[in-house]
């Protein structure tokens, strides 16, 4: 791992679990908010989950697209050396999240037993950066997060949906940030045109606990509702988080704080596409401005 890219991606929070490995996790503000007796992230609003209880992270930094919107950085590129296996990224999970929350346990706002809870973890989102399904033993890392009695949340940019059709999280993401390939080519800026293979891993999730996350960026890809509902239609998603573009991280080198919409937009943009669709609004957290949208059974 290149030593720059690495202390780079430490001061911003992340915990290694080898040096020649880009696994990692990295606790959430809404994991440290809630900690401290503040509100939950919309996850624990739509899903039930407990922010304080759940350790973000991802078995890779590798990622086949260099989104506009992304929150990470491109200019430090981790270089992974070898693979971490899935017994070993477990294992060192609650270390790890016990070693990144350390620094809350004698702070006056947080409770000892809100302490206690958020060191035995019940939920994994495979969330934190880079595109999980690069990790050739992904199957194999959830299968054993689920052995062990965790939730698992898989948020995937859907371009492998081979690796993904194997994996069995209790929750699987997919990204649908455009409503047609050239708007997905100009915004998402993949490696490779996968447009079809995305269609294909929406396709996937009928029959599964699922949801599809469009990331909202006024100007790039906020039009063409009819569109976004063609495709949601046909996913057999259970939910659609439609979410506004938030200005964050290393975004601000690629885009503007204009591009980023009120939470008004975003839930007058869900409504419209509702229109076209079987799916109905199901809840809002206007502080992450996002819309929860739910297939009508």
């Amino acid at each position: 791992m290149r030593s720059e890219a690495c202390k780079a991606l430490q001061k911003q929070g992340y915990q290694f679990v080898s040096p020649a490995s880009s696994a990692a996790v990295k606790p959430c503000m809404w994991n440290k908010r809630a900690l401290k007796g503040g509100e939950m992230c919309y996850k624990a609003q739509f899903y039930g989950i407990e922010s304080h209880r759940c350790v973000q992270m991802t078995p890779t930094l590798k990622c086949n697209q260099q989104c506009l919107f992304c929150w990470r950085s491109f200019e430090h590129e981790v270089a992974e050396e070898e693979e971490c296996p899935p017994e070993a990224i477990i294992a060192n999970l609650r270390r790890l999240q016990k070693r990144a929350l350390s620094g809350y346990k004698p702070s006056p706002y947080v409770a000892p037993e809100r302490f206690a809870e958020a060191l035995d973890p019940t939920m994994v989102a495979i969330s934190l950066s880079g595109e999980p399904t690069s990790y050739s033993r992904l199957p194999e890392l959830i299968d054993g997060l689920n052995a062990d009695g965790y939730t698992t949340f898989l948020v995937s940019n859907g371009t492998r949906p081979d690796v993904l059709s194997r994996c069995r999280p209790y929750q699987v993401y997919v990204s649908l940030d455009a409503p047609d390939r050239e708007t997905y080519l100009r915004l998402c800026r993949p490696q490779e045109d996968y447009w079809d293979r995305i269609h294909e891993s929406l396709a996937g999730l009928a029959g599964r606990r699922s949801a599809i996350r469009t990331t909202v960026v006024r100007g790039y890809n906020d039009f063409s509702p009819e569109g976004y509902a063609a495709l949601y239609q046909d996913s057999g998603a259970r939910f659609v988080e439609v979410k506004g573009y938030m200005y964050l991280g290393y975004s601000r080198n690629r885009l503007q704080r204009d591009q980023m919409p009120e939470h008004s937009d975003v839930r007058a943009f869900a409504e419209k596409i509702t229109e076209h669709c079987d799916y109905i609004v199901k809840d809002e957290s206007p502080a992450s401005r996002v819309v929860c949208l739910e297939r009508k059974i």
